[in-house]
């Protein structure tokens, strides 16, 4: 039986890495073939499939600033790599892994599904950044490529602002296997019991210092612990933050803690009052999806992405326009309500199982990849 070949090309770190081996680890290895094109600095954990062998993996230089030299060597590389191993279909993640795909799969006629993980366009704090990255976007979506949003708002984004056709335009949610165990942390734990935790390095996205105002205003009337994992990779407002902290005189009630293990942030979302995420935009945020898999309300910012994933008054709260007090008053009233609480957590475990258990969505994506193939060669 001929495998269906697949390449995959990104930049592997954070969200982005998570979900690609959350694919690789429940692709049928019977029925498909995959590699990996990624970053020379990326995450060094071996890539694995299903029966939990070596998948094999290439590195260029792939990195999230923009650099003509190197990104330029990273096309005529993947171009190579492309050529030597003729994959059937090239799926390209993240915003970089995007650039590249699309470009090495116009050269050379290959079919490319692209997973954004949140449009580059975002990420611009000025107006003519944005309208830079936008037309980029805009220029890229015109070739052979179809668009596999990873929420609904991304795939609104993408036919609203992008200009995809919808004809060119499928979803496919993040997804990851139900947590069943929590292993003990690995590391020391130096905050209190009781406290409220976020995933994301400190930078214009994560808008990290909006949550540090937050619980400024929930410690006036209530004292509470703010966990924040993940700040020592490209965290570019870390300092900022960290000035905040120590302005508003909470630097006894905030953990600042680097990259660490999958287990270990398991283990602290698991035991956290609430996740909270102030995020400005965001593809569809694995953070979020493992607090619901574990049984967590969220409080979050009403954003692509997170507004996806929380319902308000169901599974948590959403919070418009960088509402500090609302933020503040949604999260002191669900920690104060038992029976609200309870019946958010319930809600919460649901929405994971309906709609982010890979284990039931993956034939959709074994589907997708087997029907771009038979539309695009057949």
């Amino acid at each position: 039986m001929h495998k269906i070949k697949v390449a995959h090309i990104l930049h592997s770190v954070g969200g982005v890495d998570v979900s690609l081996r959350q694919i690789l680890q429940n692709l049928d290895p019977s029925h498909f073939e995959c590699f990996v094109i990624h970053g020379d600095t990326d995450i060094k954990e071996q890539f694995r499939d299903k029966n939990a062998t070596s998948i094999v993996d290439y590195t260029l230089p792939i990195y999230r600033s923009i650099s003509l030299k190197n990104d330029y060597l990273a096309i005529v590389r993947a171009l190579r790599i492309i050529r030597k191993e003729k994959p059937d279909l090239i799926h390209s993640h993240s915003t970089k892994g995007g650039v590249i795909g699309r470009v090495v799969g116009f050269l050379t006629g290959i079919k490319v599904l692209h997973t954004p993980q949140a449009f580059s366009y975002l990420s611009a704090d000025s107006k003519v950044k944005r309208f830079v990255f936008l037309t980029v976007e805009k220029i890229l979506s015109k070739g052979n490529s179809v668009l596999l949003a990873s929420s609904e708002s991304e795939l609104n984004r993408a036919t609203k602002d992008v200009g995809f056709p919808v004809a060119k335009t499928l979803l496919f949610n993040n997804a990851i296997e139900p947590i069943k165990n929590i292993s003990e942390l690995s590391i020391p734990k130096t905050w209190p019991d009781e406290y409220l935790c976020t995933v994301g390095r400190p930078c214009y996205q994560k808008n990290i210092e909006e949550l540090i105002r937050v619980l400024y205003e929930i410690n006036k009337t209530q004292k509470m612990h703010l966990v924040l994992l993940g700040v020592g990779h490209h965290a570019d407002q870390l300092e900022e933050v960290q000035e905040l902290i120590a302005k508003l005189d909470l630097t006894e009630n905030v953990t600042l803690l680097n990259w660490t293990s999958r287990e270990d942030v398991l283990n602290i979302i698991s035991k956290s009052k609430l996740y909270l995420s102030a995020a400005r935009y965001e593809g569809l945020p694995y953070a979020i999806i493992e607090s619901l898999a574990l049984s967590i309300p969220g409080v979050v910012s009403d954003c692509d992405g997170n507004k996806d994933l929380i319902k308000d008054d169901f599974n948590g709260y959403t919070v418009k326009d960088n509402n500090t007090m609302n933020f503040c008053e949604k999260i002191i009233t669900l920690l104060n309500d038992e029976n609200a609480y309870h019946e958010f957590s319930k809600n919460a475990k649901k929405t994971f199982e309906m709609n982010h258990n890979i284990l039931e969505k993956i034939n959709d994506l074994e589907f997708i990849y087997r029907d771009q193939i038979k539309r695009y060669y057949f």
